[in-house]
């Protein structure tokens, strides 16, 4: 961190120093002992990071929880295994990420279930009102939300939403992809059904690591996608049975050092204190917007009555890749956000692209002055 300033957390965060030593270390051990044989040896280290990640998101219990590679294919093995038929209709929000209405998409051509869009409301986040409306529709099978986009520093109303998907008695499933690591998450307080996450952004964990929370009311709602080893046991020659609980949705090969190493970010990030995270999260943020308000040229583009780390602006007249090249020269970390992971929601605000700067609790209040002085002068020379 002491020669580049890191403003790229919603791509992927600074992982602290003791998991990078955990990943390592069972790698270490893994070249020494074996991978079946450190699997076992390791055992109680492995269950305890369902107990971790349950503890930290308020699960009931570690059965409620599955490992995965990343938060999207979590995502997609609950939602492809829901089996919408002719007529079905999903709920969703303008600010849905790429991967996500992709999957919409793709169900309503091959099964002809319905996607209706829910418009922002006055402030930009989803509208209660119409969701609330449209709940009244008996053919609605799911409403499916992010909880943070992309695209913008909005934190949609989770809990509100959860309250009107529960008293419809809908299927409810939040990506926390963006949220998680950063804001307080309680998938009680928030009523969903299934809640995505990964291991990588605000959470601090390594790369290719996610899991996935399926309640225990609605585990028998959500067939996976697909089974195997993993998910299921083949307990006769002509029947198999599918594991209890979320590890369903497992697969059998994994990288245990990587989970091990979500296991201690997830450790770092409650010692550390979710209230604190978010106070510091929020009070960063704020000043950075208010930083670069003050550059001419400069317009914040975030929305919502509640906004978060990620902090997006546009710069009239200026290439945003370009942009983000020359505050990389000078040792600058952001990212730019376009219009085709949200079709649904920049270019309807006359926007192709944003420039994404995200930051978190490790940033410092000279980073941001550093960060806003670098810009301000880049667009002088321009």
């Amino acid at each position: 961190m002491a020669d580049r300033i890191h403003f790229n957390n919603a791509g992927s965060s600074l992982p602290p120093r003791p998991v990078v030593a955990a990943v390592v270390n069972y790698l270490e051990q893994e070249a020494l002992q074996g991978g079946y044989e450190l699997r076992e040896a390791r055992s109680a280290d492995i269950a305890d990071v369902y107990n971790r990640i349950a503890s930290f998101i308020g699960a009931s219990s570690p059965q409620e929880i599955a490992l995965s590679e990343n938060a999207t294919r979590a995502w997609d093995l609950v939602f492809y295994g829901l089996n919408f038929k002719p007529g079905d209709i999903i709920l969703t929000c303008e600010a849905e990420y790429g991967s996500n209405a992709i999957a919409y998409l793709h169900h309503g051509k091959a099964h002809g279930a319905e996607i209706r869009v829910i418009p922002n409301d006055a402030t930009g986040q989803i509208d209660l009102e119409i969701l609330e409306r449209e709940l009244t529709d008996p053919r609605v099978r799911l409403v499916s939300i992010n909880h943070v986009p992309t695209q913008g520093g909005l934190v949609n109303p989770a809990e509100e939403v959860g309250t009107l998907a529960n008293q419809a008695e809908v299927l409810y499933l939040l990506d926390a992809c963006q949220s998680i690591g950063q804001l307080p998450i309680d998938v009680d307080t928030i009523g969903c059904d299934v809640l995505t996450a990964t291991g990588r952004k605000f959470l601090r964990g390594p790369r290719g690591t996610g899991f996935l929370y399926v309640r225990e009311s609605a585990i028998e709602q959500c067939n996976p996608a697909f089974l195997e080893n993993g998910s299921a046991i083949w307990d006769s020659p002509w029947n198999y049975s599918l594991k209890p609980g979320a590890q369903r949705y497992e697969s059998w090969e994994k990288s245990y050092g990587l989970l091990v190493g979500l296991g201690e970010a997830v450790r770092y990030a409650s010692n550390v204190g979710i209230d604190n995270i978010w106070a510091r999260v929020s009070l960063l943020a704020g000043d950075l917007r208010d930083s670069l308000e003050s550059i001419p040229g400069v317009s914040i583009s975030d929305q919502g009555q509640q906004r978060c780390g990620i902090v997006t602006f546009q710069v009239i007249g200026h290439d945003h890749q370009k942009l983000r090249e020359a505050l990389h020269e000078h040792s600058i970390n952001v990212s730019v956000s376009r219009s085709t992971s949200s079709q649904w929601d920049l270019p309807a605000r006359g926007f192709k692209s944003v420039m994404r700067a995200s930051i978190h609790y490790y940033n410092t209040e000279t980073e941001v002055d550093t960060f806003t002085d670098v810009l301000s002068t880049l667009l002088k020379e321009a």
